[in-house]
């Protein structure tokens, strides 16, 4: 169930009128985890036993993590924990990738068959919602989370349908209080009266239109000119490439940011506030700011659950702080994807994120120069992380390595010819046109800040003629098939 789809607005408003009409916070729960489950299971079938084992797994050995006194027990059993959700979400995302390599590597050495393969289906979400179930007994074998009395409260938890598919990743730190506290003396009886008075659904609405219009108003009508240039670029102009990263850049993030605001949103409207996931990441001033911005909940779970605690013991060490920076980027390079693009992403990432952190602690010359506190030294410093970052981002879109390994020459070593070039633009207006309008909208959204509590906040009559707007928009320019989000395969 897309969320762009008729079916996820139905569902949608569906769950919200039942929860409206209950004042019970337990039957609320009970409702919007049978609701979660159902969406789910409408997605992914069967494989919703896999999202059941992880609740389930982590619900009772969290529980006896917790209480355990004996160290060695607790290290096994959060060992336990760590092989039955890593193991999965393995066997399932890399068993394909991994009898590939064999049977190159067979092949190579003449060894005779090879292995077939099983062609196993990527449940959905299980990326986002494995990392989920982790943290939450991880921390309890830290004895920073008491967990969970209630088996539904947690299943909700990892199962809550705004974010199941493709994140924000919760931590139960954040979310299971805001399941412990009592329903609000508001009447709930009457939906308008919700809608038009309770300023956090009006939030949550003005979010979620964001939401669609980045996903569905720039994102899908901007991905045809991504597709015509990597489908093979092998020949194109160097020009061609630049345009193509960065027009998959605002693609990417029109797709990802979208759906972020809609979960987001979503869940504002049923009472529960996620964590943002992106910060304005274009206008990010180095590797690290931009990883700080950017997939805000993965980089926060990487940095507390792996890097940390690998340069935990000598922060000092430059050596250590760089190989554990790679060691951090190279599995964010792959929990994205089980190809050998997905770790040249990462590794590139952690060499950019690497590099200059060593910079910054080596050199408090580079850091500290007045140069860079210029609105000139600024914008320098914004052009070059992001023509980094975009170079990265060729390694996320282009799955074969011939293609990619020319991108990249070509990205980096200009040819200076612009006729190709000149021939896609005319043949993409549309798509330019939206990058175009793209940029100065985000441009302006940095500069006035946090835009959509301001509309928000707008008079009913305006804020109605903006929704109203917002809707012809993306109608005029929808044709009519709903497009995956690119992080469902995730």
């Amino acid at each position: 169930m897309i969320f762009t789809t008729v079916d996820f607005i139905v569902f949608f408003v569906f769950i919200l009128a039942l929860v409206a009409v209950i004042k019970h916070r337990k039957f609320q729960q009970l409702l919007l985890l049978g609701g979660s489950y159902y969406f789910f299971y409408f997605s992914s079938n069967y494989l919703i036993v896999l999202l059941i084992f992880s609740t389930v797994l982590d619900y009772y050995l969290a529980k006896i993590i917790y209480t355990m006194k004996d160290p060695l027990k607790k290290k096994l059993l959060l060992t336990i924990s760590l092989a039955g959700n890593l193991g999965l979400l393995g066997f399932f995302k890399y068993t394909d990738f991994a009898i590939l390599q064999f049977n190159i590597l067979g092949n190579y050495f003449d060894l005779g068959s090879g292995i077939p393969l099983m062609n196993i289906a990527l449940p959905l979400g299980i990326s986002f919602y494995t990392f989920q179930t982790l943290s939450y007994t991880i921390d309890a074998y830290r004895g920073v989370l008491k967990p969970s009395e209630r088996f539904s409260e947690f299943a909700l938890f990892v199962a809550f349908f705004p974010q199941l598919v493709a994140g924000p990743i919760l931590r139960a730190k954040q979310f299971l209080p805001q399941l412990r506290e009592k329903i609000n003396n508001v009447e709930t009886k009457n939906i308008r009266k919700i809608i038009f008075q309770n300023n956090n659904v009006k939030f949550g609405i003005t979010l979620m239109t964001f939401g669609f219009i980045k996903k569905m108003f720039f994102a899908d009508n901007i991905a045809p000119l991504v597709d015509d240039i990597f489908f093979n670029p092998i020949g194109a102009e160097s020009f061609t490439i630049i345009l193509g990263a960065l027009a998959f850049a605002v693609q990417v993030y029109g797709d990802f940011s979208g759906y972020t605001d809609i979960a987001i949103g979503a869940a504002f409207i049923l009472g529960f506030k996620i964590p943002a996931n992106f910060n304005k990441p274009y206008f990010a001033t180095s590797p690290t700011a931009f990883w700080n911005k950017w997939h805000i909940s993965l980089s926060l779970w990487i940095r507390d659950y792996l890097y940390l605690p690998l340069i935990f013991k000598n922060r000092n060490s430059t050596l250590r702080v760089f190989l554990s920076l790679m060691v951090a980027f190279i599995l964010i390079g792959f929990w994205h994807g089980d190809g050998w693009t997905f770790l040249i992403f990462g590794i590139l990432q952690g060499i950019f994120v690497g590099v200059h952190t060593i910079l910054r602690k080596k050199i408090p010359f580079l850091r500290d120069h007045i140069f860079f506190k210029t609105k000139f030294g600024k914008v320098i410093s914004i052009l070059t992380t992001q023509y980094m970052i975009f170079f990265s981002f060729l390694a996320f879109r282009i799955s074969d390595l011939e293609h990619l390994s020319y991108s990249m020459y070509k990205y980096l070593i200009l040819d200076f010819q612009i006729t190709e070039t000149i021939f896609i633009i005319q043949s993409h207006k549309i798509s330019i046109g939206l990058m175009i309008l793209f940029a100065i909208l985000h441009f302006i959204s940095f500069r006035k800040g946090n835009i959509v509590e301001r509309f928000s906040n707008l008079n009913y009559k305006y804020w109605i003629l903006f929704l109203a707007f917002s809707i012809l928009a993306i109608l005029l320019f929808y044709d009519g098939n709903p497009t995956d989000f690119v992080y469902f395969k995730f």
